[in-house]
């Protein structure tokens, strides 16, 4: 049987297709913005990819499309399909129709952190033996693969709460049933199908009225938002963990940057974790793996040590290089919260160097400008904010660039923006490119730029 998958160039289609070839499946797709890590994943596993939705780019002989919810009516291959009669099924459907059954799910949702707490978990269960399945909105860079089979009954699943496609509006999330949930944390996001953080509350007790009595709930027990939503009813076990507060699962902090911290349960020490992540929000992601491991039957402390060696994932604060001193990341964040804790834990390792942010406001709650009041003091741990302002964006980016503490500019473009970094980046200094797009593949532009400068000096 040969499926096709529209959008499959995104972090979750690229992982159904990922378990779809791995399934025996022949698998074409096409998308319209094909970017790595995903099109060199979908590269290796040669999977046909076609640029663009035009409707002879799926092939006669697909028995079934999988389409992604980037797409909606008036795409000219939404309507071919429609019109064809052909099978048609959403990626978190074909997930739960043809992975799940028969496995033990456990779901990782929430506003931010799902694919690097997703990872820690499923770097965790294999280094405790068990080759847990899973699918991640990235590319572990200890796997990878963002998603994988496994010949165990674990199935590890990025749960997100963006609707599932154009015919089924509930949050993807709904479709898995997991018999374990990490609640990670809960803020407004996706304000083009969210009209308001109730919206997404509602959204997530969904999720919560499917995790089964048996089953087990894990919740950041610092966030006022998930206790909301477990107010509105909740029927299953509950475990909260974090790091300001006395919780199930604990952590207290030994380097403030996060990188050593000791992992306590119910009061009682469990283990110490040295790891190379930084940051408050990384450690409450471990926090939550590890409470998911317990969850499951597989000890904390047996598998602490491999923290040390886990690598995290592309685009998760990623090194790119350094030059002359100058060490450049690459970042998927791209709302306000997760790029000022992320900036935090790098202000927390750097000590006194100077951060430069490269930020491009790509996704759709900061084009629509959702975000735009809360961005500025976002970047207080930064020394200096260039912003890629591209047409369109709804949002006065001036004001927004004005607002800023230190030195902030718009740049129209990416050769402009890379001329700004340049100019204010000199030995020493921390580059950070954030985005939840391509950038036009701004980092390693900037990178190639810093060697030239380099080799000319």
């Amino acid at each position: 049987m040969k499926i096709h998958i529209l959008g499959i160039a995104g972090t979750f289609m690229g992982g159904v297709a990922a378990l779809a070839r791995e399934s025996g499946v022949d698998v074409e797709g096409s998308d319209q913005a094909v970017y790595p890590p995903m099109s060199t994943q979908l590269e290796r596993l040669g999977i046909a990819l076609r640029q663009g939705y035009a409707p002879e780019h799926v092939s006669d002989d697909a028995g079934e499309v999988i389409v992604g919810n980037a797409l909606s009516r008036g795409n000219p291959a939404v309507e071919a399909l429609l019109d064809s009669g052909r099978r048609y099924t959403s990626g978190a459907q074909w997930l739960a129709e043809r992975v799940l059954p028969g496995r033990t799910t456990i779901a990782v949702a929430g506003t931010h952190g799902k694919t690097t707490t997703s990872t820690i978990l499923a770097w965790l269960l294999q280094a405790a033996g068990r080759d847990a399945g899973f699918l991640i909105g990235g590319v572990p860079d200890d796997f990878g693969v963002s998603a994988r089979l496994g010949s165990d009954p674990l199935f590890v699943v990025e749960a997100d709460e963006y609707d599932t496609a154009f015919f089924d509006k509930r949050s993807k999330f709904v479709h898995y049933r997991p018999k374990v949930a990490i609640l990670n944390n809960l803020e407004f996001d996706h304000a083009d199908i969210f009209p308001d953080l109730a919206a997404i509350e509602r959204q997530f007790h969904h999720l919560v009225r499917t995790v089964p009595g048996g089953g087990r709930l894990l919740v950041n027990g610092e966030d006022a938002n998930l206790a909301r939503v477990l107010g509105m009813g909740c029927w299953t076990p509950v475990e909260r963990f974090g790091i300001d507060g006395d919780f199930d699962w604990n952590a207290r902090l030994v380097e403030a940057d996060g990188s050593v911290f000791e992992l306590l349960h119910r009061g009682a020490a469990v283990g110490t974790v040295r790891w190379p992540l930084l940051g408050r929000h990384n450690v409450m992601n471990a926090l939550g793996a590890l409470a998911a491991c317990a969850a499951v039957g597989v000890e904390p402390a047996a598998v602490i040590p491999a923290l040390e060696r886990f690598n995290s994932v592309k685009r998760r604060m990623e090194r790119i290089g350094e030059i002359d001193g100058t060490v450049v990341y690459d970042d998927f964040a791209h709302h306000p919260t997760a790029i000022a804790t992320t900036l935090a834990g790098l202000r927390a390792s750097a000590g006194g160097a100077r951060i430069v942010v490269a930020m491009e406001p790509r996704s759709n709650s900061m084009r629509l400008g959702a975000h735009a009041d809360a961005l500025a003091p976002a970047f207080d741990d930064a020394d200096a904010v260039v912003f890629l302002h591209r047409p369109g964006l709804a949002w006065d980016a001036g004001r927004t660039v004005a607002a800023v503490r230190g030195d902030a500019v718009a740049a129209a473009d990416v050769d402009a923006l890379v001329d700004a970094l340049l100019e204010r980046t000199g030995p020493g200094d921390r580059v950070v490119f954030m985005s939840n797009g391509g950038f036009d593949d701004a980092p390693r532009r900037f990178f190639a730029a810093l060697e030239a400068r380099a080799g000319a000096g």
